[in-house]
Order: C-alpha cells, then sequence, then structure tokens
C-alpha cells in the first residue's frame, strides 16, 4: 500500500497549488461559480477529502499518486480552501475591473 499524506505540504506546494487552480478557474470565467461551490462546500472540506482517499484507487490511473495525494492533502484543511477563495476573488475583481475599463 502506498503511504498518504506521509509529508506534510509545505507553504510552498499549497501556494502552487493555490495558483494553478485559481489560474485555471479564472482562465474559464468560472470564478463566481467556484467561489459558491467552495462557500457552500468548506465546512465538508475534510471529509470530501477523506471521501476521495476512500476513492483514490479508482482515480489514481487517470490521476497519478502524488497528484491524488497532493489535493487530497490541500482538501483537508479548510484554511487551503478559502486561500482559493480568496485567490478567486482577486482574479475576477481584477478581470471585472478590466472590463469595466475597456468598456468605460
Amino acid at each position: 500500500m502506498l503511504p498518504v499524506w506521509e509529508n506534510e505540504l509545505t507553504e510552498e506546494e499549497v501556494e502552487e497549488i493555490v495558483e494553478k487552480a485559481a489560474t485555471e478557474i479564472s482562465r474559464r470565467g468560472l470564478e463566481t461559480v467556484s467561489i459558491l461551490f467552495l462557500e457552500m462546500h468548506k465546512p465538508l472540506a475534510n471529509v470530501i477529502a477523506h471521501g476521495a482517499l476512500a476513492f483514490s484507487p479508482f482515480m489514481m490511473p487517470f490521476l497519478g499518486f502524488d497528484r491524488v495525494d497532493r489535493y487530497t492533502q490541500f482538501m483537508s484543511r479548510p484554511s487551503n480552501v478559502e486561500r482559493l477563495i480568496q485567490r478567486l476573488e482577486e482574479l475576477r475583481d481584477r478581470r471585472t475591473s478590466k472590463e469595466t475599463e475597456a468598456h468605460g
């Protein structure tokens, strides 16, 4: 059996996950929907992360062990989810202000 959550995520790894996820979500213009979804499920983040671990044998062939391990560990802390929400809000506000300047 592979060791899950053996090493704690570093601050740099957490920041990398936040930035990568927020950038991809923003690129697709889904900031508001994602913020709503994350806010609704933030209290359950730890439960969802542990549930994902239960399904990890089915996800690992598609995503790889390292990715499943990192993202489930990331989602297990509501503070990480809050950081992602804050970054999405920053990107949404920046995009909105650019659109306002372009039209006005």
